[in-house]
């Protein structure tokens, strides 16, 4: 059985590209079970296909082969590269797409240099149909990576938002608004959950709280929760928190633990205590 073939591009679903690339799969590997991340990536939006298929690939089992195209850049001197990273391999352009999965040590890239496993013509505008996805097909068929070309130790890597910690609040950033409006931001569980609680969030000038999941809001309420992904999201109960808020890509976001209502009130009677 071939393992999983993975596609995520930013082609949408109204033209034929899609189809092309399904068909020069299918033509070189007949059996291949092919499953569509998404069409609807941001056109040229290399970051936002990233925060997807670091999402997506998370779910799939090991071997999967993920083709990812959102290629501005196409028939420039960019190359075309395969990742292997985490159990599983990933076909596309090196400009960033695979940032997520190229932290540590444990991935390898090649450069997609070999010409025999690619179309018999190559369209300068279309490396998906005639160079991604006839490498994807082979690499399910059991093709070594190490055959594609010469290994890659410079893969291109986008600029990722760092978070910046302190004992009390965190510092983050936006990095993608979901088709709800959901602000799917840079901070993470395991940073939230370092931070303890109460906690308060700051976006936009407005102060939120941090809740468990969309129902524990009134309707039409802004807050915070940790959503799927594993990431602090910034979300309004039946509505659109990017709309409430204006934010976007880059909106900071500030989590800060809380005082108490008995601390602060110990504090306010100390501090109102003479000084000798």
């Amino acid at each position: 059985m071939l393992p999983l073939l993975t596609l995520t591009t930013d082609f949408g679903t109204r033209d034929s590209y899609v189809a092309e690339m399904k068909a020069a799969v299918l033509s070189l590997a007949p059996g291949a079970h092919l499953v569509d991340v998404t069409h609807d990536v941001g056109a040229h939006d290399v970051v936002e296909a990233a925060l997807t298929l670091e999402a997506a690939a998370a779910r799939f089992p090991a071997g999967t082969v993920h083709v990812a195209v959102v290629d501005p850049g196409v028939g420039t001197a960019r190359r075309g590269i395969v990742v292997t990273a985490r159990g599983q391999r990933f076909v596309g352009p090196d400009n960033g797409l695979f940032t997520p999965f190229l932290a540590g040590e444990d991935w390898r890239a090649f450069e997609l240099s070999e010409r025999r496993w690619q179309a018999a013509t190559v369209s300068r505008t279309f490396h998906g149909r005639d160079v991604f996805a006839p490498a994807a097909a082979r690499l399910a068929l059991g093709l070594a990576p190490d055959r594609f070309g010469p290994a890659v130790d410079d893969p291109v890597r986008l600029l990722w938002p760092e978070v910046l910690e302190g004992p009390r609040r965190v510092a983050g950033v936006v990095l993608h608004a979901d088709r709800f409006g959901n602000l799917i931001t840079s901070v993470g569980a395991a940073t939230l959950a370092r931070l303890g609680t109460p906690l308060e969030i700051a976006i936009a000038g407005r102060r939120l709280p941090l809740v468990g999941t969309y129902g524990d809001l009134a309707r039409g309420r802004l807050g915070g929760l940790v959503g799927s992904r594993e990431r602090l999201e910034i979300v309004v109960r039946e509505g659109s928190a990017a709309a409430a808020l204006r934010a976007r890509r880059g909106t900071r976001v500030l989590v800060s633990r809380t005082i108490s209502r008995a601390r602060r009130s110990r504090s306010s009677t100390l501090r109102s205590l003479p000084r000798y």
